[in-house]
C-alpha cells in the first residue's frame, strides 16, 4: 500500500533532475507538496512515443473502458504480482507505464495502546525516489479526457516490513529507460523490475499525526518528532 507521499522539489528542479525539455504549451502546475493524497493531480513522467514528458496525472487509475470514474479509489495501487491478471492494469502494464517522482512516502507503524505512528520513508542519500506507475486516459460522457495513474506495489524489503506488508516499486535510474520504453512489451522482462528495492536505499523517521489529515500540506508534515514507545 502506498497512500500518501511527498514531493518537496519544484517543477524546475524536476525538469533539471530528469533532463527533460520544458513544454512551452504546458504551464507548470506543481509546487512543493508535503502530503499528496489519492484523487489529487500529481507530476508523472511518460514516454509519448518520441520523447519523455513531465505532466499531470490524477492519482487513482480509471481504465479507458470504464463506465464511470468511481473505481479510482480502489486503484490507487496495483499489485506487481497480478498486473497481467487485472483488466484495469493489463493494457497499461504493456503500453502505458510511467514514473511518479517522490522524495518520501508515509506509512503508519503500530505502537503502544494499539495506536499508529506515522513514519516518513526517504532515500538514505536524500535523493528522489522513482516510483513505478501505470496510467490510462478515460473519457466522460461530455467528452472530457482525464488521464489517471496508479502506483505499483510489491512485497516489502527488510526496512519496510517493519511498518507494512507492501511497498511501492522503487526503480533505479538505470531501470528507468526500460520501464518507460513504450515499445517494450516483454512482460517477463518488465516483471523483473518489480522487486523490492535494496534495503540500504531507505531509511525512515517518525512525523507528526497531522499527516493523517489530507488538508494538512506544509513543511510541518515532514518534521521529525520523538518516537513513542513501540509495542512488540
Amino acid at each position: 500500500m502506498c497512500g500518501r507521499y511527498t514531493l518537496t522539489v519544484t517543477w524546475e528542479e524536476l525538469l533539471a533532475y530528469y533532463k527533460l525539455e520544458r513544454d512551452l504549451a504546458a504551464a507548470p502546475f506543481h509546487e512543493p507538496r508535503y502530503n499528496i493524497a489519492p484523487g489529487q493531480m500529481v507530476p508523472a513522467i511518460i514516454h509519448d512515443g518520441s520523447k519523455l514528458r513531465l505532466g499531470p496525472l490524477r492519482w487513482g487509475l480509471v481504465p479507458s473502458w470504464a463506465k464511470d470514474d468511481k473505481m479510482s479509489w480502489r486503484t490507487i495501487n496495483a499489485r506487481a504480482e497480478t498486473l497481467t491478471d487485472k483488466p484495469a492494469f493489463r493494457l497499461p502494464f504493456q503500453r502505458k507505464r510511467c514514473i511518479i517522482p517522490a522524495d518520501g512516502f508515509y506509512e503508519w507503524k503500530r505502537i503502544a495502546n494499539n495506536d499508529k505512528q506515522p513514519m516518513r520513508i526517504i532515500h538514505r542519500d536524500g535523493g528522489l525516489l522513482h516510483l513505478a506507475g501505470l496510467y490510462d486516459t478515460w473519457q466522460d460522457e461530455q467528452g472530457k479526457r482525464i488521464s489517471t495513474c496508479t502506483i505499483v506495489t510489491t512485497t516489502p524489503n527488510r526496512v519496510m516490513e517493519e511498518v507494512h506488508d507492501r511497498m511501492p516499486v522503487i526503480l533505479s535510474e538505470q531501470q528507468l529507460p526500460l520501464w518507460l520504453e513504450r515499445k517494450e512489451t516483454d512482460v517477463q522482462q518488465l516483471q523483473s523490475l518489480l522487486a523490492p528495492c535494496p534495503n540500504e536505499w531507505l531509511t525512515m523517521y517518525p512525523v507528526a499525526s497531522l499527516v493523517g489529515n489530507v488538508s494538512n500540506d506544509s513543511p510541518a508534515c515532514i518534521d521529525p518528532v520523538e518516537m513513542p514507545p513501540i509495542l512488540f
